[in-house]
């Protein structure tokens, strides 16, 4: 729990409010049993997160909707959260929650407590679809390689942050958001994209045969629940209704609705939860 401090005076006159309304600070600081809940998610990817409309569909948005519910909220809305935002969003109260293809790394658990993970899906590289050159991370050496703020996929690669602990010296070319990345790959802007397969299936299916995905994965990518750094009680509400997800087949249920036509497979098997701290 994160505590502000107001002064003494301020202080005091707020736990007497709270003793003679009977509510408590830990309870205002959990989501565990809210009953409105703003969700951070992507707006720009296909099949997890993308906005149609003044709406939101996909993986993460449906998997939202039933942790919200399952956790007490009567009322789920959406707002997008890209990846250079999605701590500060939850510092600063924008959402309650994030679940916007959000890898649990040991980097961002100092400021983030993580539900989950819910899924584990793994890095790939998507390149245009008429190009054969590039086949392995390896093949990254010397290429124009789409980097997206606030996305460790990159590191992974120029850093050998990966399961074979290699590097591949890239080019880096900046971009805001994978949407970007995709357009800058059609247009020759850069010669690859990296990020989790579960991403670029849904760019592959949207795209057509425009890019490919070249079926080389190098990480282990835990997907997590965000929610305010502190918040023990929500995050162990939200690793129950998790664990209710797996067991009455609406993991299964919504991968195959969303991945099931790019031919991900689907592990049965819950992933063990990180922990909440």
């Amino acid at each position: 729990m994160r505590v502000r401090n107001y002064g003494v005076a301020f202080a005091a006159v707020a736990a007497v409010s709270m003793v003679a309304t009977g509510c408590s600070e830990k309870k205002d600081s959990t989501i565990d049993g809210k009953k409105e809940l703003v969700v951070g998610v992507k707006a720009d990817q296909p099949g997890l997160g993308l906005q149609k409309g003044s709406g939101f569909e996909g993986f993460d948005v449906d998997v939202a909707n039933y942790i919200g519910k399952k956790i007490g909220a009567t009322k789920v809305t959406f707002k997008e959260a890209r990846s250079a935002n999605r701590e500060s969003f939850l510092a600063n109260s924008t959402v309650d929650m994030i679940v916007a293809t959000y890898s649990i790394t040991e980097a961002r658990k100092p400021k983030v407590t993580f539900g989950g993970p819910y899924i584990v899906t793994h890095q790939d590289i998507m390149v245009r679809g008429n190009d054969n050159s590039i086949k392995t991370m390896a093949d990254l050496k010397g290429k124009k390689l789409c980097q997206v703020a606030g996305s460790n996929s990159w590191k992974n690669i120029t850093e050998g942050t990966n399961l074979k602990k290699e590097k591949a010296a890239a080019e880096l070319v900046p971009a805001q958001a994978y949407l970007e990345c995709i357009q800058k790959l059609k247009t020759n802007a850069v010669d690859a994209v990296s990020t989790d397969a579960t991403i670029l299936a849904g760019y592959a299916l949207a795209e057509g045969d425009k890019v490919k995905v070249v079926n080389a994965p190098f990480t282990d990518e835990k997907y997590g629940i965000g929610i305010k750094k502190g918040d023990t009680k929500g995050c162990e509400a939200v690793n129950k209704a998790i664990t209710e997800m797996y067991s009455d087949g609406t993991a299964k249920q919504l991968w195959e609705k969303w991945f099931g036509p790019a031919k991900l497979p689907f592990d049965a098997k819950q992933p063990p939860a990180e922990g909440c701290s």
